[in-house]
């Protein structure tokens, strides 16, 4: 017996972009097969764009460029052996490459009140729908903002812009095919706000009046140039303008004022836009003759049972006359009343002060005195017993250098020799350069403590440091040590250390942490500065810099915390590093809505849902449809990969109950089902048939196709369903195509084509405008062909 032929390898469905090339290829075992193909049922001899090839035991079908046209379930036949496997041609969205690049490479620009217009064209198999988002928001029509669709393009308009409409837009196109996201900046530039206020009068004299502001919590997106400086007297009406400063000035002094008199001010902010509205000050009162100043602390000289002697140095402010003398006042420790210790001034800087009670502490304080009047008191001298001098402290022990880097010196000691009578109360540290005879107070501290670091030094700076311990009778004897400060580090320009371990894209689940940390280097140590989207980032937010590294730490990721981070490392001399990383957060999806059922078509189910809450934030959603046939049966995967709300199953059989489920999925994983709870069926229908036989002259029995019932036209309203049917006889049973306008309607998914046992249906769902015009029945077979046609007219919902 001949060997039969068998299939080595079958046909494989393929996906294709339209457009591109697309190949079936099936293996046999026997090289002399020939073998045919068909397509939906019917065999292919010829077809545009498509060859057969053969080549050994590999049988193809090669479609150089795939339409839709091609899509369809493809069969291959020869000897023993049958295949099958469809194409499906996908037409997702698209836009032009330039135009493209253009919008999301580079923000578009415009300016506050003039209106703004952003049109997309798009390409695509229809229906697209088309979305505007800001910040993860879809945008809706009001009365500034309007957003436009038509099958080809989709347009913003913005009728004034203003600040409000700056941050990143996404454009989200959508079809059966797939997804498309444009992703666009908008920057809308104005004229600055006004001024941080409030203005702060950092000096008000005889001669001067210094202002101080901040700069504008706003630049408009331009950046500022100037301030603008107004002055007003009071009483008047005219401004009259001081001068300017530059952006990086925002303090003014003037020298043209009045004593006594008041004024008010006023700043404005200019960039290239334009010239902001005006920050004004108070009213701001220009003094009189100046006072002196407040003069420093007195210092205890000595002591006694009933006196004791107090020293003080003159202000460093002595007002716009000589001073004339000092006003010396005391009060005990422990009381708010001052009291004075003479009738008239001192003229000298020392006084000793008599009949005071003894073993009571005292409080002393002067006020110097000129021509204007008596000028602000003194802070409060050191507390000082009124009783007779006990020995000081002696020495501090061991005192020492511990460390020093290039802007710090640390000492350490231990106390002194305690004996009766000279208890330690604090101590005393001072310091001089070695160029100077001249000694500097740097700290006072308390007794328990016995080290401190003297900073902000030279590196290399060579100095004298001194440390004495203080008691009642007085400081004791100062230790002295030369000290040397550390050589400075060397110098290294910022520079952020990115290597495999810093992502550039990270994917965050909703509720997790987000965490990451950058290394760096620099020296001095760089400024660091986080931002999100260009802006401050959001209070939430926790950044941690030590060690040459810093670290972003969000405890709960937030769907708004996505976006892009930058983290800049800077000098302080203009020098810039930036490093950008973009975040998305995601989430399994939530579920599908409520599902509907309808049976819009004989002997078919149209599954409807409602959309997952999750579609405004995650654009790699997708659904998958199931049924089952009982309550406790298996679940079979109906439909994947459905990127719209809606599949219709046509293989319905009358009389069995469906169950059917929809669940959202995305990268992450799937949603909870949405599932119907009521059982669907079609009931069979009973009816009896009586066939009487034909009686057929002669032995060609061929009859050609002829309408026993004519289309009909129909008037619809817009958004409904339309059924359009007729009657073909005919042997052998005729094909039906149907046709708009001569179009071909075969591949259309938007009408649904059957043909039982001669009654041929369209239904078109939910008609548009568009569906309007002239359609066309086409009954042909072996014996010739018929046709009928009708007009479809849609009006309005009014």
């Amino acid at each position: 017996s001949v060997p039969r032929c068998y299939l080595n390898k079958q046909l494989a469905t393929v996906r294709v972009l339209k457009g591109d090339p697309a190949e079936l290829s099936c293996t046999v075992s026997k090289d002399s097969v020939t073998g045919t193909w068909f397509k939906d049922g019917l065999k292919l001899t010829s077809m545009d764009g498509v060859i057969f090839e053969k080549k050994g035991l590999v049988h193809k079908l090669i479609i150089n460029k795939a339409e839709d046209i091609h899509a369809g379930k493809y069969r291959f036949e020869g000897g023993d052996v049958k295949t099958e496997a469809s194409i499906f041609v996908e037409d997702p969205p698209q836009v032009d490459k330039v135009l493209l690049k253009n919008l999301t490479s580079v923000p578009t620009v415009a300016k506050a009140g003039e209106g703004l217009k952003l049109r997309i064209p798009f390409e695509g198999r229809g229906p697209i729908r088309a979305t505007w988002l800001k910040d993860r928001m879809e945008l809706g029509d009001d009365t500034r903002i309007r957003v436009d669709k038509t099958d080809t393009c989709t347009t913003l308009s913005i009728s004034s812009c203003d600040r409000r409409d700056c941050g990143d837009y996404k454009v989200r196109l959508k079809n059966d095919s797939g997804v498309l996201e444009i992703n666009l900046k908008l920057v809308v530039i104005d004229k600055p706000q006004a001024p941080a206020g409030p203005i702060k009068i950092v000096e008000s004299s005889a001669n001067n009046i210094t202002i101080q502001w901040k700069p504008p919590k706003d630049d408009g997106g331009k950046p500022v140039q100037r301030y603008l400086v107004e002055r007003q007297q009071v009483g008047r009406n005219d401004w009259e303008t001081l001068g300017e400063t530059p952006r990086s000035c925002t303090s003014f002094t003037t020298s043209k004022v009045e004593e006594e008199m008041s004024y008010y001010f006023r700043v404005r902010a200019v960039n290239a836009e334009g010239v902001s509205d005006a920050l004004e000050s108070g009213e701001v009162k220009a003094a009189g003759k100046a006072s002196p100043g407040a003069p420093d602390p007195p210092e205890i000289i000595s002591a006694s049972r009933d006196t004791i002697t107090i020293s003080w140095k003159a202000p460093r402010k002595t007002g716009t006359s000589q001073i004339m003398g000092y006003i010396v006042q005391k009060r005990k420790k422990g009381t708010v009343t001052w009291l004075p210790v003479t009738n008239v001034p001192v003229k000298d800087k020392k006084l000793k002060v008599t009949s005071l009670k003894k073993g009571v502490q005292y409080e002393f304080r002067v006020a110097a005195v000129n021509a204007a009047g008596t000028g602000q008191p003194s802070d409060p001298s050191e507390p000082a017993f009124a009783r007779d001098p006990t020995k000081s402290p002696g020495q501090v022990q061991d005192l020492k250098v511990s460390s020093s880097d290039s802007t710090s010196v640390t000492l350490t000691w231990n106390k002194p020799d305690v004996q009766d009578g000279n208890d330690v109360k604090g101590y005393e540290v001072e310091m001089r350069p070695c160029n100077s005879l001249s000694w500097t107070k740097c700290f006072t501290l308390p007794a328990e403590s016995t080290s401190c670091r003297v900073q902000g030094l030279h590196a290399k700076e060579k100095l004298f440091l001194r440390v004495r311990a203080l008691g009642d009778s007085g400081p004791g004897e100062a230790l002295e040590l030369e000290a040397c400060v550390g050589a400075a580090a060397p110098v290294v320009s910022p520079r952020l250390l990115i290597d495999d371990t810093v992502k550039s894209f990270l994917v965050i689940k909703a509720g997790n942490p987000i965490r990451v940390k950058i290394p760096f280097e620099g020296s001095p140590e760089p400024v660091v500065t986080w931002l999100k989207d260009g802006l401050p980032l959001p209070s939430r937010a926790v950044v941690s810099t030590e060690d040459g590294s810093t670290q972003l730490r969000l405890r709960a990721a937030e769907f708004s915390d996505s976006g892009t981070y930058t983290v800049e490392l800077g000098d302080g001399l203009g020098k810039k590093e930036t490093f950008s990383f973009q975040v998305q957060i995601t989430d399994i999806p939530q579920p599908p809505g409520a599902i509907r059922l309808e049976e819009n078509v004989p002997n078919t189910v149209t599954v409807t849902w409602d959309p997952s809450a999750s579609e405004q934030w995650e654009k790699n959603l997708y659904y998958t449809v199931l049924k089952r046939e009982s309550r406790k049966g298996l679940w079979h995967v109906l439909g994947d990969l459905i990127y719209n709300n809606k599949f219709t199953f046509t293989r319905v059989v009358p009389g069995r109950d469906y169950y059917f489920r929809v669940v959202a999925k995305n990268d992450l994983g799937a949603s909870d089902p949405s599932e119907t709870v009521q059982p669907w069926r079609i009931w069979k229908t009973k009816a009896e048939f009586r066939v009487k036989a034909p009686k057929y002259r002669g032995v060609n029995q061929n009859q050609p196709p002829r309408f026993l019932v004519p289309l009909k036209p129909h008037v619809v309203v817009t958004g409904s369903e339309c059924h359009m049917s007729c009657a073909v006889g005919g042997h052998p049973p005729p094909k039906i195509t149907w046709y708009k306008d001569s179009r071909d309607l075969s591949r259309d998914p938007n009408y649904f084509c059957m043909n039982d046992f001669g009654v041929c249906s369209l239904v078109v769902l939910g008609v548009t405008k568009q569906d309007e015009g002239e359609y066309m029945v086409e009954a042909s077979n072996e014996a010739g062909c018929a046709f009928s046609k009708a007009f479809l007219a849609i009006k309005g919902n009014s």
